[in-house]
């Protein structure tokens, strides 16, 4: 099994003294997806949990669209090969780094030709004081980046705010489709009374996998792009951005939001 850490030699200063020591980093390796024999993508991962990514990768793409399809699933390293029962697919080329997810597929329109589901609009509701007590969940069960502070997490909560699964990785998208795929091996999916807690920004390639997946509610603790907030407001996805202690935005969806009581109304003008 393949190591999320490794260790290096630093020089590290303070001041005008230096010192020798080790120090830990999150592994990036590159993961080849290959799928009836057809190498599909290639994506840099911190290793651990391939399968799920893997299959997730897949699953939010639309190439498959249940569990059944996948008819074995071979692992070596670095790669995931599947043998799939499905119709040749389009022929695409996937850009996957660490960072951006699938660079370039910013369009919304194309959603549409995966299979991307319109979210019922009527639930599920949350306290909005649940929402706020989700990133010291996250952070609290992350262990990698307790070591490297180097990895994103994506975090699955229940409507109560149970923490139901978490995943690592130095790719935020590749963290999500961890989350996802494993969901989807699971025959869990869609997950249309779950939150998606994020630990960094949510750009447009996250609302996709989580849409793919039947998240209504994603909560990030850093911003939203404009896209991302153009696309939740299309499928009907509450998308929250700027998650602190006490206080967040919503960017769409405020509906599914309550309040347990009513803000005291604003003083009049004597």
């Amino acid at each position: 099994m393949q190591s999320s850490i490794t260790t290096v030699p630093i020089r590290r200063v303070q001041g005008e003294r230096a010192s020798v020591a080790q120090d830990l980093l999150a592994v990036e390796e590159p993961l080849e997806i290959v799928v009836n024999g057809r190498n599909l993508a290639v994506t840099m991962r911190t290793p651990g949990n391939d399968r799920a990514l893997a299959a997730g990768f897949l699953f939010t793409e639309g190439i498959v669209r249940e569990p059944t399809q996948i008819q074995t699933i071979t692992e070596s390293p670095n790669r995931i090969e599947f043998a799939a029962s499905i119709a040749e697919f389009e022929e695409r080329r996937f850009y996957l780094t660490s960072s951006c997810g699938v660079c370039g597929k910013a369009s919304i329109e194309a959603l549409e030709s995966i299979g991307c589901p319109f979210l019922d609009r009527s639930g599920p509701e949350i306290e909005a004081t649940l929402i706020s007590r989700l990133p010291s969940i996250l952070r609290a069960r992350q262990a990698v980046f307790e070591h490297t502070g180097g990895l994103h997490a994506a975090a699955l909560f229940d409507v109560q705010g149970e923490l139901l699964d978490l995943q690592e990785d130095i790719g935020r998208h590749n963290a999500v489709d961890k989350l996802g795929g494993q969901a989807f091996l699971n025959h869990s999916v869609p997950l249309n009374r779950h939150i998606l807690m994020l630990s960094g920004r949510a750009g447009f390639e996250l609302i996709q996998k989580a849409l793919m997946v039947g998240i209504a509610i994603v909560a990030a603790v850093g911003a939203p792009s404009s896209l991302a907030v153009e696309t939740a407001l299309r499928y009907g996805m509450t998308l929250i951005g700027f998650v602190r202690e006490d206080r967040y935005n919503v960017y769409s969806g405020a509906n599914r939001i309550t309040f347990s009581s009513v803000p005291p109304s604003a003083p009049r003008n004597s």
